[in-house]
C-alpha cells in the first residue's frame, strides 16, 4: 500500500489517518492487541472492507439524517450486548459522517468508552467528518445536540472505497473541502484527489491536535456551518450537508459584508469558488423563512453567547458571537429567505 499517515498529535491518545489506496484491505493492524471481538457498524450498500482474525458481528443502520437518533444509538447498544462486547473490545466504523457519527457515540457511551475504528467510505467522511473525534446524533431541535467527543485509534482513508460514489455525496465532500480553502488560502482544486484528501486531513489533524474539544481554533471547522445546520432542520435534510455548507460559506461572506468585515471582491471570491470551481449550488432552496432559519440558528450548539457565526474578516477567519438578529434576519432575507 502507498500512501501517507499523518498525526493526530494528542499526547497518549495521538492516532494515525492513513490516507492510500488499498489501506482498507489491511485493517487487522490497527486492532488493539486486547480486543477479542468486533463490532463492525455499517449500512446498507456501503463497499467491503478487509476481514479481521476475531469473532467479528456487522450491524447495519438505516440511511439517512433520521439514523443519527438516540433511537439509534439504543438500537447499536442492545446489538453490542448481544453480541457480548466489551470496553476492550472494538468497534470499526464503515461509512459515511452519519455511520461514523452514531457508531462513534454508540462506542463512546458502551462501558463508558469502547475502543473505536473509522474507516470512510465518503470523501465528506474522509477530508472532515471521521477525523477529530466530534461524534454525536441530532434531537428535532438540532443538529449534533447530542455527542461526546470519542476519538478513534486510527482513521483509515482508502480512496479507492469511492469508486462509484453517487455524484450527491460528491457535492458534500466539495463542500467541506472548499471551506479548507477558505480557512488556509490553500489552491487545494490543483491537487489530485489522493493529495487533496491527505492535505485536507492534514489540516484538520493540525486544528484537532492544537483544540480538541473545540474551546478557541476549532470552532473555525464550522465556518459555513451555522446557516447550513438550519437549513438542515428546517428543510427536513432535503439538501445533504455538505451541500448545505456550500449554501453556508456564500452566506457567511455576505453576512460579513453587510457588518463591514470585508469587500465584494471577497463575497465574489467566495461564489466563484463554490459555484465555479466546484461547481455547488450557492442559493438558499426556495420557500424558507427567515424567522425559521433565525431560530433554528440560534438553538445551534456554538450560540453559548448570542448569535455567533465563523466570518472572515481583516484578520481571516474568525469567531464573532453576539451577531445582531435584525441584521442576520435583513442578510437572510436578502439571500432569498422569505419573510
Amino acid at each position: 500500500m502507498n500512501g501517507v499517515s499523518i498525526e493526530v498529535q494528542l499526547g497518549e491518545r495521538s492516532y494515525p489517518v492513513v490516507v492510500g489506496r488499498g489501506a482498507s484491505r489491511d485493517l487487522g493492524r490497527f486492532v488493539p492487541a486486547r480486543s477479542r471481538r468486533i463490532a463492525i457498524v455499517t449500512q446498507e450498500g456501503i463497499p467491503a472492507v478487509g476481514a479481521f482474525d476475531r469473532p467479528t458481528t456487522t450491524i447495519r443502520i438505516a440511511d439517512g439524517e433520521p439514523a443519527k437518533s438516540l433511537t439509534a444509538v439504543e438500537s447499536l447498544s442492545r446489538e453490542f450486548a448481544n453480541f457480548g462486547l466489551t470496553r476492550n473490545d472494538l468497534v470499526v466504523a464503515v461509512g459515511g459522517g452519519i455511520v461514523t457519527d452514531v457508531a462513534g457515540f454508540a462506542a463512546a457511551s458502551w462501558h463508558r468508552g469502547t475502543p473505536l475504528l473509522n474507516v470512510p467510505t465518503t470523501l465528506v467522511g474522509m477530508v472532515d467528518a471521521a477525523i477529530g473525534g466530534k461524534t454525536g446524533v441530532n434531537l428535532p431541535e438540532g443538529k449534533n445536540l447530542v455527542g461526546a467527543f470519542w476519538q478513534p485509534v486510527a482513521v483509515v482513508c482508502d480512496p479507492d472505497l469511492l469508486a462509484g460514489l453517487p455524484p450527491r455525496e460528491w457535492r458534500c465532500g466539495l463542500g467541506e473541502i472548499a471551506k479548507y480553502h477558505f480557512l488556509t488560502g490553500e489552491d487545494l482544486t490543483s491537487l489530485d484527489l489522493d493529495d487533496r484528501i491527505a492535505r485536507c486531513a492534514a489540516i484538520k489533524a493540525s486544528i484537532v491536535a492544537e483544540d480538541e474539544r473545540e474551546g478557541a481554533r476549532r470552532a473555525l471547522l464550522n465556518y459555513g456551518h451555522t446557516l447550513a445546520h438550519a437549513i438542515e432542520i428546517v428543510d427536513q435534510h432535503r439538501l445533504a450537508h455538505g451541500e448545505a455548507v456550500a449554501v453556508g460559506l456564500i452566506f457567511a461572506a455576505e453576512l460579513a459584508h453587510r457588518l463591514g468585515r470585508i469587500d465584494r471582491r471577497r463575497v465574489d471570491q467566495h461564489r466563484r469558488l463554490v459555484v465555479e470551481e466546484y461547481r455547488l449550488v450557492g442559493e438558499l432552496p426556495a420557500g424558507l423563512g427567515a424567522d425559521e432559519l433565525l431560530q433554528a440558528m440560534k438553538r445551534d450548539k456554538k450560540a453559548t453567547d448570542g448569535l455567533t457565526f465563523v466570518l472572515d474578516g481583516p484578520n481571516g477567519i474568525e469567531v464573532v458571537a453576539g451577531v445582531d438578529g435584525s441584521i442576520v434576519r435583513e442578510a437572510l432575507v436578502d439571500f432569498g429567505a422569505t419573510t
